[in-house]
């Protein structure tokens, strides 16, 4: 699963412990007594009712004897429940002992080890989020979906939720004639009539585990075609594209991407795609992707792009894709034994999207972004509250804390960072090694490290990936001049003002001068490093170690200048680095405006404006006062604008459609810095004018790439006003890249009023819960409407948790939209109420938010004067 985003096993309880006394309830993963053999699920699902029904069949082998036994079932209402054994059927009681969904099966007496069938008659309520089955109206017509990971199989049908219990699914779907009803495997034969309803009926699946099964209902439109044979597959496979009817010309895009990426993942694994047919599927409300068997669930903006749209949208597109469809292969024919072993599913998958998605489309330059998204891991990864990337789960509640930045950035740049070390073919063949042993079943981490051993015959580097994936916290790798050599020190990374624990790794340092590359395993505290030539020194060779590093000040000032002509990802690390050093206490605010002044000159966009959106984060902290804010704006304003001249705008469609991606991409983000945080004010009218157009019906006014960032300055300058026609215009629904791009604008007009407006006045039913969360997140971006966010957010937050899917994945990560705050007083506030309410789940995320405002608390009161006075000049 890629996000931008409390399992329990199977337990017996044999008789003889029921008549001595009452044992505790199960809460994490049990010995596994009651196993699994197949599920025969027969749903009826017809959106626009509150509730769905279903009738579940469940073979299991009993390996001991037992008068109950624990399994999974979340807010059913089960009206008939039965034992089946041989031809004989039983009654059964079905209880449901916690609220996060582990049940009892009372057997009435004491069952003997052997083969039995469970049987289940129930109905639940729709979800309106991505939790469990979800529903969704769209314009005047209700679609539902379904999101299972991590433990939200059990709010759909009774079951061993658990990623080690593989089985069969043999899946039946009643609903209205007419409608789209997809599962994981193919549709058989045509749909039955049921009464007024008709029965679609799909072949039983492969194995798969509970959390990767799926349904989607409802009258959406398709686009369908075929992935054409390649060397692994002789024949063609079956791929459509699924989405609601706003979407109905916005598929092609998709379907053809998605054809390509197919192909390059099966050359990657050697394998054919491992399932009959393929789906992708857009969902309005999904704030990531899944990967759920021959049935990918996608948001509609990732999904419904074109070459018209943003680079950024490509991008998103490219990654997500190809990070969701190698999860086919290694998450869903290869499965993780428990929720320990996440890591292996979700690190590999980001690793593998950024490559084939560089591979699918070089152009669009999707590769190097997955520095910039190891970058972003780093932050949480140097806070104290934390955890290493291998986590063992021993609690329920500890299972969705695992889907965050340390599993998804760290853990896709430690995979890169060894697959380069290790060189691409070896690391390939130890994967295809392991694809190969496993097909179909489960693998632990330590099973995965011995298939890349096989391949490797290098025990060192692997000890170096165990150092990295089993410890929490980065090194920071210090380079002093020794003579013609270098020598380096490694230690933890830490925050101004943190205390934390001494942590030693076997470091890849990888060091550049000139065209030579050298590369050492630093396993000790201090060693030579071998860096041959007299040029400048880049401690970070390509940009893909998981490290930061520190250098003497000349060498830093040697590393600036030549800043504009390094590869893209080692600026992006030279870039962070420093400002490492900054919130570590060590470098200078001068430092950082050297560095943002000679890397404006990158030709690379990301590395380009890496400062600028740091930059803005210093405003955003309160280190710059108000004293200081002209000439901040003025800093920024005389960084960005002169590139953007060079470039040229106009926000009109297709303006500069001839541009390169990266072109455009460059634009895009310097007028977000220009305008917004430099305040230009002709660019902002440039802006507001052609947002103004765009609403009052001239379609080619506004290019989609210039439409949030327009539209949020037309909603700061014009009010509430302006808020209402755009909020009405996204909810309408008849145009789906206005409805994507709505809310986030309003979220980040930063005024006031329009924040007062939105949490107390806008009460329309067709703004989903889940919408308005990310919404209300997008307040909190803003200095002017943080307090009014954070103060309704923390008022609500129960309510907000369960609209982002009800203790799922998403809910799990709702605290920590509060670390932009940056005050002792804030922090105080969202500790005391959050933290009542998070009693039966992970508080890793409150933990971590809690954390980083006290941090940028204690940052901004010892350098709000040094950095406010540096940008005034003083």
């Amino acid at each position: 699963m890629r996000v931008f985003l409390l399992a329990l096993c199977a337990f017996v309880l044999p008789a003889s412990a029921l008549a001595q006394s009452v044992s505790p309830l199960p809460t994490g993963k049990l010995p596994d007594t009651v196993k699994p053999i197949a599920y025969r699920l027969d749903m009826t699902i017809v959106p626009e009712r509150e509730r769905f029904t279903g009738h579940a069949e469940i073979d299991v082998e009993l390996k001991q004897a037992a008068a109950s036994i624990f399994l999974h079932g979340r807010d059913l209402n089960v009206s008939k429940a039965v034992v089946k054994i041989g031809k004989r059927e039983t009654p059964v009681t079905f209880t449901q002992k916690t609220p996060l969904g582990l049940a009892q099966l009372d057997f009435g007496r004491t069952l003997q080890p052997g083969k039995l069938t469970l049987k289940f008659d129930y109905d639940a309520a729709f979800g309106d989020g991505p939790s469990g089955i979800y529903r969704i109206k769209v314009e005047e017509d209700w679609y539902s979906w379904s999101q299972f990971q991590s433990i939200d199989a059990r709010a759909a049908f009774p079951s061993f939720d658990e990623p080690g219990y593989k089985t069969p699914f043999t899946v039946t779907v009643t609903t209205k004639p007419g409608f789209v009803a997809v599962s994981n495997a193919a549709e058989q034969g045509v749909p039955l009539r049921a009464g007024k309803l008709v029965k679609h009926r799909f072949a039983a699946t492969e194995p798969l585990p509970t959390y990767l099964v799926a349904f989607v209902t409802g009258p959406f439109v398709t686009l369908e075609g075929n992935v054409p044979a390649t060397a692994q597959r002789p024949r063609p496979l079956p791929l459509r594209i699924v989405g609601t009817k706003p979407y109905a010309g916005q598929m092609a895009y998709a379907l053809e991407g998605s054809k390509k990426i197919v192909a390059l993942l099966e050359s990657y694994f050697n394998q054919p795609f491992p399932y009959p047919k393929l789906d992708q599927i857009g969902s309005p409300v999904m704030p990531g992707a899944m990967e759920n068997a021959g049935a990918d669930i996608y948001g509609d903006g990732i999904l419904f792009v074109d070459e018209a749209s943003p680079t950024e949208d490509k991008q998103t597109f490219g990654m997500v894709v190809a990070h969701e469809l190698s999860h086919q292969w290694f998450g869903d024919v290869v499965t993780p034994a428990w929720w320990d072993d996440i890591w292996l599913n979700e690190s590999f998958a980001n690793w593998m999207g950024y490559r084939i998605g560089n591979e699918w489309r070089p152009d669009l330059n999707i590769g190097v972004s997955a520095i910039d998204e190891a970058f972003d891991a780093m932050q949480i990864d140097a806070l104290a509250a934390g955890r290493p990337i291998h986590q063992r789960i021993v609690n329920d509640a500890d299972i969705d804390a695992t889907f965050d930045q340390i599993t998804y950035g760290k853990g896709g740049q430690v995979v890169a960072m060894i697959a380069a070390y290790l060189g691409e073919e070896k690391f390939r063949d130890g994967v295809r090694l392991h694809m190969q042993r496993y097909h179909h079943g489960n693998a632990s981490t330590d099973q995965f490290f011995d298939s890349l051993a096989s391949a490797a015959h290098d025990p060192r580097v692997l000890e170096s990936l165990r150092s990295f994936v089993d410890q929490q916290g980065m090194p920071v790798v210090t380079l002093k001049r020794d003579g013609n050599g270098l020598t380096a020190s490694q230690s933890r990374y830490a925050n101004f003002g943190s205390n934390l624990p001494a942590t030693q790794w076997i470091v890849p340092v990888c060091v550049r001068r000139a065209a030579v590359r050298s590369c050492t395993l630093l396993d000790k505290p201090n060693g030579a490093i071998e860096a041959k030539g007299d040029v400048v020194v880049v401690p970070n060779a390509g940009g893909w170690g998981y490290y930061r590093f520190d250098m003497d000040p000349a060498d830093w000032s040697a590393l600036i200048a030549a800043a504009p002509t390094l590869p893209e990802g080692e600026a992006l690390a030279v870039t962070d680095s420093l400002w490492a050093s900054f919130y570590a206490g060590k470098a200078r605010f001068p430092q950082l405006a050297a560095l943002a002044r000679s890397m404006a000159g990158h030709p690379a966009s990301n590395a380009a404006l890496d400062n600028g959106t740091r930059l803005r984060k210093l405003l955003r902290s309160g280190l710059i006062s108000d004293a200081a804010l002209p000439a901040y704006r003025k800093l920024i304003v005389d960084l960005y604008a002169p590139k953007l001249a060079q470039l040229g705008f106009d926000p009109a469609v297709g303006a500069h459609a001839s541009d390169s991606p990266d072109e455009q991409k460059l634009r895009g983000d310097m007028v977000q810095l220009v305008a917004a945080t430099g305040s230009d004010a002709a660019l902002r009218g440039k802006l507001v004018a052609a947002a103004e157009a765009y609403l009052g019906g001239d379609a080619k006014a506004l290019d989609p790439q210039f439409a949030q960032i327009a539209l949020s300055l037309a909603i700061e300058d014009k009010g509430v006003p302006m808020a209402k026609a755009v909020a009405e215009k996204g909810l309408g629904g008849h145009d789906g890249a206005l409805g994507q791009v709505a809310f986030p604008a309003i979220g980040g007009s930063g005024n006031a009023e329009v924040a007062r407006w939105f949490f107390n006045d806008l009460k329309d039913p067709r703004l989903p819960q889940a919408r308005r969360l990310y919404t209300a997140a997008s307040f909190l971006g803003s200095p002017r409407t943080r307090d009014i966010a954070s103060d309704y957010m923390l008022r609500n937050f129960d309510t907000f948790s369960q609209a982002s899917g009800g203790g799922g994945i998403f809910s799990v990560r709702a605290s920590q939209m509060f670390n932009v705050l940056c005050s002792n007083e804030q922090a105080d506030a969202v500790d005391a109420k959050l933290r009542p309410q998070l009693v039966n789940g992970s508080t890793l995320g409150l933990d971590r938010a809690v954390e980083a405002i006290r941090n940028c608390a204690r940052f901004k009161d010892a350098k709000a004067n040094e950095v406010s006075a540096a940008v005034m000049g003083k």
